[in-house]
């Protein structure tokens, strides 16, 4: 019988959306100056133009490139760049989890492109990259969230490659490196890596993938929240702090706690390396757990944000499917009962399996206590007593 471990995490959350907060984070920290005001308002407008600034400092994006606040989380920020950009030339859509597949269906079933190539693969793998033709523009999502799978490199991308690249990084920036150079469109969110709160989205658009905007107008009706021309040309102010719809100043306040927060502690080499540390302390842990195995076979393929971790052994397989998908469920409900881990349960679409945050806004140590009690807690289902 396995002893049930003293130790608890002093911040028991460990979900990949929205992530824990900063360590030291609270409500006080908040300015609140710019709530009750209008976002259009020269303090609140300054607000958001130095939560855009800061990011663009942070992640080091490039001068010429251009940052900007979106609605609907990332989301509204890729749907924007699929809607405003798709269609002028081959596409490819490249998958292999839930988010990207739905970028997928967005292109085959929404835009419905003529010109359509898509690739996926099984949770876990990642599919032929460089089969891409150069010419396509090309839609993929860096670090697949609720498969613990990313890409191992940019190597699949050429230099001054003729289609637009198209890059969801939710779950990557802040914790990976961008190849800007070889980026024309990536979007994010605030409640990812950053720990902060949802509805808001970040929109990144190198100069390629402004040429393409003022260049090409879809053949399909624009949203208004898609909407990022203004008389033929890019709407540059929409990349200086006027947003296209009204934006919650209290999760703009909580983004540039959070942003400020990684500042201090040193930037985004900073924030990788206490991930690296995070995902380090999770995916050794696996190694050594015989009735465990990381979802992603191959560890260049392995992210450093949301390590996903399936079980094995003789008597996990003699379970039926459905036993076998409530083995996970049990050991994640039993400890958020105990409130010793919250969340951490794989995503609804993965296969049966457990998720770990590992991203830069959690404690290391916090980790490190959370593992032995599911040891714990898969003990006591084994033997019964769950």
């Amino acid at each position: 019988m396995t002893e049930q471990p003293k130790l608890r995490p002093e911040r028991p959350f460990f979900s990949s959306g929205p992530t824990c907060k900063p360590p030291g984070w609270s409500l006080d920290k908040i300015d609140t100056k710019s709530l009750g005001r209008s976002h259009r308002s020269a303090y609140a407008k300054g607000r958001l133009k130095y939560a855009i600034d800061l990011s663009k400092e942070l992640l080091g994006v490039p001068e010429d490139y251009l940052v900007g606040i979106m609605p609907g989380s990332d989301t509204g920020a890729l749907e924007c760049a699929m809607w405003t950009m798709l269609g002028a030339r081959p596409a490819t859509v490249a998958a292999w989890e839930s988010f990207g597949n739905v970028w997928i269906q967005d292109a085959v079933k929404q835009l419905k492109l003529k010109d359509l190539t898509v690739l996926d693969a099984d949770y876990g793998e990642i599919p032929d990259l460089g089969s891409i033709p150069q010419d396509n523009d090309v839609v993929f999502t860096w670090n697949g969230t609720t498969s613990g799978a990313k890409i191992p490199n940019t190597d699949w991308l050429a230099p001054g490659r003729a289609g637009v690249t198209i890059n969801d990084a939710t779950s990557a920036v802040f914790a990976m490196e961008m190849d800007w150079a070889k980026l024309d469109a990536t979007t994010y969110s605030w409640q990812k890596v950053m720990g902060s709160e949802a509805q808001h989205g970040m929109l990144i658009l190198g100069p390629k993938a402004v040429e393409r905007i003022e260049s090409y107008d879809p053949e399909w009706p624009l949203p208004k929240l898609f909407r990022l021309k203004k008389g033929g040309k890019i709407n540059r102010s929409i990349f200086e702090g006027a947003t296209i719809n009204t934006p919650s100043m209290l999760a703009t306040e909580d983004y540039i706690v959070a942003l400020e927060w990684a500042k201090s502690i040193g930037g985004r080499e900073a924030m990788f390396e206490r991930a690296n540390r995070n995902a380090k302390t999770v995916t050794d842990w696996i190694e050594s757990t015989p009735w465990l195995r990381n979802m992603v076979s191959d560890p260049a393929k392995r992210t450093n944000t949301g390590v996903c971790m399936v079980f094995q052994g003789d008597w996990y397989e003699s379970l039926s499917a459905e036993e076998q998908a409530a083995v996970p469920k049990k050991i994640a409900s039993t400890l958020e009962k105990m409130d010793v881990g919250y969340d951490f349960n794989g995503y609804r679409d993965a296969p049966p399996s457990l998720r770990i945050w590992c991203g830069g806004s959690l404690e290391q140590e916090d980790i490190a206590r959370l593992l032995p009690w599911i040891e714990w807690a898969y003990e006591e289902l084994k033997e019964g007593r769950l």
